[in-house]
């Protein structure tokens, strides 16, 4: 019997007491720094709503060793522990006056193991938050301070182990992509292939509508992405909006996506690439570029990693204008100056790339994969070990 059995076989074999959060700390909220007194480099973080510091200051507002949960912004709910003295803004709650009777970090370990949960009760359009209610009425169980001091003990070891590991595997996966880029180009930027015009090996280049519908946003029916929604070279749907049948159907057939047809975004994040990988009902904002190959001069998959390398990144950002808000002509693409082989040479080098691509990108393969495993081998055991079964104190 492990020593923590042998402490709940001990101190509360007959179950514990839950208790609202709010009944044994009090989270108060951070206070405004305006963006622009925040310096870049500066004695004390400033901690808002992101996961890493939105700036530093010159005083603090609270001590080290303090839990922070993201009030505002894209990552409300987030949970963290601040080790330094810190300035906690105004989109940033701080967890106090935790009692004597409880453990500071045992209290860190249950939020972070909801972290999750506060996530997805994130509320409003514009700018999402996080309501104090919602935090204060989480039921946290109240093992005697021996359990918890032990859990603390064991998840700290293992949170420590986990991130000297996931540190190992990181700089694994950076060589690894360094090593791809290096194979990529080789492979792409060989002397001897004939050198066309991206307009000459395509059928279609266009841009997705300057005008969209500016009327009512559905949660379901036809989506029409933006930059944002390229991901990694995925298509992500999950903050997409979407578009009645009516307005569908206004839209410029001739831009909407089929199989096989790539996607650049040209206004804001330059250069992300997509493959559109199935047929279905897809149309676009100015943001995206669609590019439909000629299957008959030139391999889709060949042409998304031909644009997806360095060479080609860095043309796109070097061509790009504007100030407030960068982007690339439609012109400026059509006339890129694309590698060209025979398409069985084109088939081969996309084959080998596809497969190393895996190793180094795909979630479900390779160190990826391996990362994302021991992120959730460690959630599953934290989650263990803070679940008990509640008294009944009826």
């Amino acid at each position: 019997m492990s020593r923590i059995e042998e402490l709940i076989k001990e101190k509360c074999p007959n179950r514990v007491k839950y208790k609202k959060l709010e009944e044994i700390v009090k989270i108060v909220k951070g206070t405004q720094l305006n963006k622009e007194k925040l310096l870049e480099n500066g004695i004390y973080p400033v901690i808002n709503g992101g996961i890493t510091p939105s700036g530093y200051w010159s005083e603090y507002n609270h001590d080290e060793n303090s839990i922070t949960i993201s009030q505002g912004g894209a990552s409300a709910g987030y949970v963290n522990f601040i080790n330094t003295k810190f300035w906690a803004g105004a989109h940033c709650y701080v967890v106090e006056n935790c009692n004597e009777e409880n453990n500071y970090r045992y209290i860190y370990h249950f939020l972070k193991n909801k972290e999750k949960n506060l996530q997805n009760s994130q509320i409003g359009a514009g700018i999402p938050s996080v309501s104090l209610k919602v935090i204060n009425s989480l039921l946290i169980p109240i093992p005697p301070i021996e359990v918890q001091e032990e859990i603390v003990r064991i998840l700290d070891k293992f949170s420590e182990l986990e991130a000297e590991l996931e540190a190992e595997l990181e700089a694994e996966l950076e060589a690894r992509k360094k090593q791809y880029d290096f194979w990529r180009s080789k492979l792409i930027e060989n002397s001897s292939f004939n050198i066309k015009k991206l307009e000459d090996v395509t059928k279609r280049i266009s841009d997705g509508s300057h005008n969209p519908p500016r009327g009512e946003n559905y949660d379901t029916g036809y989506p029409m992405i933006s930059a944002k929604n390229i991901t990694n070279g995925i298509i992500e749907l999950s903050d997409v909006r979407y578009l009645s049948h009516e307005d569908f159907e206004k839209e410029d057939r001739r831009t909407q996506g089929r199989m096989g047809d790539i996607l650049l975004s040209i206004v804001g994040s330059i250069g992300k690439v997509a493959i559109i990988k199935e047929n279905f009902p897809l149309s676009f904002q100015r943001s995206i570029c669609v590019i439909k190959p000629n299957n008959d001069v030139i391999n889709y998959k060949f042409l998304k990693h031909v644009l997806e390398s360095d060479k080609y990144q860095k043309k796109l950002v070097l061509n790009s204008n504007g100030a407030a808000q960068k982007g690339i002509y439609l012109n400026q693409i059509k006339k890129l100056k694309i590698p060209l082989p025979s398409l069985e040479k084109q088939e081969q080098i996309a084959n080998i790339l596809d497969k190393f691509d895996k190793l180094v990108n795909d979630i479900s393969e390779g160190i990826p994969a391996e990362i994302e495993a021991r992120r959730k081998q460690y959630e599953h055991y934290r989650n263990k070990l803070l679940s008990f079964e509640e008294l009944n104190t009826k």
